[in-house]
């Protein structure tokens, strides 16, 4: 039977490791207990690179000013957006560091998937923008192999972070397609802030990545009330053209709706929302069945 990969990355603000525990339950449960057999499952987790620093911070802080729990998901979250892109040139940057992280995973599903089978990310908040920097550098690598015009990051130089990702000195040219998206069939974005980074840019400038493949497909899932999550078609006209959008209530339901649905803590309640999982959920078993949505 073939299988699917799924890959899930974590948004801005502390996080901890295991953050999908209820997407996986979620997922099971509407593939009839098929979510074990047909996909191959990982979590792209980056918040060890920014956490350490960003609480010493908070500690020094914390219990000065009113509104901390509000003020800590501020200070966390706009933290790592920043830290992420400071000296992001320099070698083990966080940018990098968390590039890694994703080719690693990218790596790791890629030794438990037939020739033909497909990947699907997943991506919240922050973590839209980090695999967005991810495919861009990676497509820039493509378009030039011998003298990849990247500024940062590990696609500067994939071969010299084979030992990091795969555990080897060489990859093959097979790994590096793989690690390039050549069979990522959909790119999932929940709350996503990316035009956060983009919106100081001339017009002519806000352009997404290139398709990493023909077939691939990116789904933008965003609420009307969520501050930090935003549609991205009308960014520019090459956005229009590479970008779905799809408004939801996140959070929706009675009570959802009373707590959370109709205010800005809509950012946190995607990946429990039906409107996000029932669709997922046929998509992963479309491809683990089929090959293409």
């Amino acid at each position: 039977m073939n299988k699917v990969a799924l890959l899930a990355i974590h948004g801005m603000g502390s996080t901890q490791r295991g953050f999908s525990h209820e997407l996986v339950q979620d997922l099971t449960r509407k593939m009839n207990n098929y979510f074990a057999e047909l996909v191959v499952f990982k979590e792209v987790y980056y918040q060890h690179i920014l956490q350490n620093n960003e609480t010493e911070v908070w500690h020094k802080l914390a219990g000065k000013l009113r509104w901390d729990a509000l003020r800590q998901f501020i200070l966390f979250g706009f933290a790592d957006a920043a830290g992420l892109e400071h000296r992001k040139e320099l070698p083990n940057s966080a940018y990098q560091q968390a590039q890694l992280e994703i080719a690693r995973s990218l790596y790791q599903v890629s030794q438990q998937l037939g020739s033909t089978d497909k990947v699907v990310v997943l991506a919240h908040s922050l973590g839209c923008q980090v695999m967005s920097c991810y495919l861009w550098d990676s497509a820039q690598a493509a378009a030039n192999p011998a003298n990849p015009k990247v500024a940062a990051g590990i696609w500067r130089d994939i071969q010299q972070h084979a030992q990091a990702i795969a555990g080897k000195t060489q990859l093959t040219a097979d790994d590096i397609q793989f690690l390039q998206g050549k069979r990522l069939a959909l790119l999932v974005t929940t709350g996503c802030n990316i035009p956060i980074f983009v919106a100081a840019h001339k017009q002519s400038d806000i352009v997404p990545f290139a398709k990493p493949n023909k077939d691939f497909v990116w789904h933008n899932y965003y609420d009307k009330d969520d501050v930090l999550g935003w549609p991205l078609a009308e960014l520019s006209p090459a956005y229009g053209e590479l970008v779905t959008d799809i408004r939801i209530n996140a959070g929706g339901g009675i009570l959802g709706w009373i707590s959370k649905s109709w205010n800005p803590m809509a950012h946190g309640e995607y990946w429990e929302d039906k409107e996000l999982l029932d669709p997922l959920a046929k998509q992963l078993t479309t491809l683990a069945l089929t090959g293409s949505l």
